[in-house]
């Protein structure tokens, strides 16, 4: 299975992109890992959060593809612990889905459009961080997960 993260806009910060790609690159043996961003819609005076999202939206779900997985990062969604990432990992594995799609909202979050099209909501539970840093924290669970799959001594419990 392959793994896209699918973020809206890139990140600012040199050493976060860089930690996403090494956390995608290690995915290689487990089907290869890749980084897509769209670009963010531009805050206005005028201009509602829900437009925003909405605009965020459409570019996000363009980048889908039907036989996608997705699992969209949302702070009002479920938090998993290492061991579930891993369940949840193996499961979308037999589904005979071909990409996993990781999707991270820009500052204010994922449209209800997106969130609707994703087969699971993940949070990383009550504290708010930077949505460059979700990203991050993402890949790397990821990682982590096709580890403990794998068998391998990264993850220790």
């Amino acid at each position: 299975m392959k793994h896209l993260l699918l973020t809206v806009g890139k990140p600012k910060a040199a050493y976060l992109a860089e930690g996403m790609d090494d956390y995608l690159a290690r995915l290689k043996p487990y089907g290869g890992g890749a980084r897509a961003a769209v670009r963010q819609a531009k805050p206005g005076k005028n201009r509602a959060g829900a437009e925003v999202m909405a605009e965020e939206a459409q570019r996000l779900l363009a980048r889908l593809e039907p036989r996608d997985l997705v699992w969209a990062l949302d702070r009002k969604g479920k938090a998993w612990s290492s061991g579930q990432w891993a369940k949840n990992l193996e499961q979308a594995r037999m589904s005979g889905k071909s990409r996993l799609v990781l999707v991270v909202g820009g500052p204010l979050g994922l449209d209800p459009t997106v969130l609707a099209r994703a087969e699971a909501r993940v949070s990383f539970g009550p504290p708010t961080m930077a949505h460059e840093l979700a990203a991050l924290v993402a890949t790397e669970q990821l990682y982590r997960a096709s580890t403990i799959l794998a068998g391998l001594p990264y993850h220790r419990a």
